[in-house]
């Protein structure tokens, strides 16, 4: 077991990145090797921010909405860049920078509105986002302290901030270090990671005002790029199918389980935390379509609540049983919503231990 607790988290999982940077193409290599180097280089920044806790939450000066918008022109250093839109400011000419604030804001409302709860640590921390990370870098990452996106390559991938689960999902990252602080190994980051996808799922239908049924359950299907976009839907589902088949420049298959008898077992990725993931991600799934209706009025509910229930090392187990334990107190041992998460983990091959 590697540890690495100190995550630099990021939506394009490794073993694509990884696949990229083996490609011929110059166009496609080049953006894969250097994604991967700033993403090196932000994870020491990360443990050296987590050296100095209290240091990460920048406090809002308002102890509410406070959305601040940053141009790094290109460029990786020095973080965050120059300032180009603060809260309540109009929109720009720069469609990045209003999708950053515009979707940090989305993101925002819903948790508030939601759960009750105030930006990612609960007590109304700013949201920075530095947009243009880089050239032509195809990800986006929460560094422990803020959001950075990069526009992509404009073959594999298109502008991150374009797609407002990737804005949610990694907003959600933050919501993570400061309940549970789910370490990012192992069943632990493949938790983490789940916990990332299954808000980002509720946030999006909770824009669309999409029921469960109506949601395409797909993450990263807005920044799809035209080289891949009629064969790659997007980067990961939550249903049972493969977010996509035979997508060379991916590495072929997506390789995502939803089943405990799939499993993972691998050194690379941190444990396969972005692999993984699809395990409990399709446990929600189950669980929201058996429940029906909107994802955020009782499957969501319970899993924030399970979130804030966790430990730093829950694994799947734990975290099955803790979901059970919420949805029986809130709704009863024999509810229609403690039957859905029995039947859900138990899809995935998760029996529930009784409490």
């Amino acid at each position: 077991m590697h540890t690495h607790p100190h995550p630099f988290c990021c939506f394009v999982p490794p073993h694509v990145l990884d696949e990229l940077a083996k490609s011929a193409d110059p166009s496609v290599r080049d953006p894969a090797i250097e994604t991967i180097k700033l993403a090196s280089r932000a994870r020491t920044a990360r443990h050296m921010r987590s050296l100095m806790p209290g240091m990460a939450a920048i406090p809002s000066p308002t102890r509410s909405k406070d959305r601040l918008v940053y141009n790094m022109n290109q460029r990786t250093f020095p973080l965050p860049g120059e300032l180009v839109r603060r809260e309540a400011d109009g929109p720009v000419r720069d469609d990045a920078i209003n999708e950053a604030y515009d979707y940090a804001g989305v993101t925002y409302d819903f948790y508030y509105d939601v759960f009750g709860r105030n930006s990612l640590d609960g007590n109304g921390m700013s949201l920075i986002s530095s947009v243009h990370y880089g050239r032509r870098t195809n990800n986006a990452f929460f560094d422990g302290e803020q959001m950075l996106y990069g526009d992509g390559d404009d073959r594999l991938f298109i502008r991150f901030t374009k797609a407002l689960d990737v804005v949610a999902h990694e907003l959600t990252h933050g919501v993570v270090q400061y309940t549970s602080n789910l370490v990012y190994e192992d069943q632990p980051g493949a938790l983490n990671e789940s916990f990332a996808d299954v808000m980002s799922a509720c946030v999006k239908q909770w824009f669309n005002k999409q029921t469960v049924a109506q949601a395409d359950w797909l993450l990263g299907d807005a920044i799809m790029g035209p080289v891949v976009v009629d064969r790659a839907k997007s980067l990961r589902s939550f249903k049972a199918e493969k977010a996509y088949v035979n997508v060379p420049e991916f590495g072929g298959d997506d390789p995502q389980p939803k089943h405990m008898r799939d499993f993972v077992h691998t050194e690379e990725d941190n444990g396969g935390v972005h692999i993984n993931s699809g395990i409990p991600n399709h446990a929600f799934y189950l669980v929201a379509m058996r429940l029906g209706g909107n994802s955020w009025e009782k499957a969501g509910p319970i899993w924030y609540k399970t979130l804030q229930a966790l430990t730093s090392m829950s694994d799947f187990q734990a975290t099955a049983d803790m979901s059970h334990q919420i949805a029986v107190a809130d709704y009863g041992s024999d509810s229609e919503e403690a039957k859905a998460v029995r039947d859900g983990w138990s899809g995935v091959g998760i029996d529930v231990r009784m409490a």
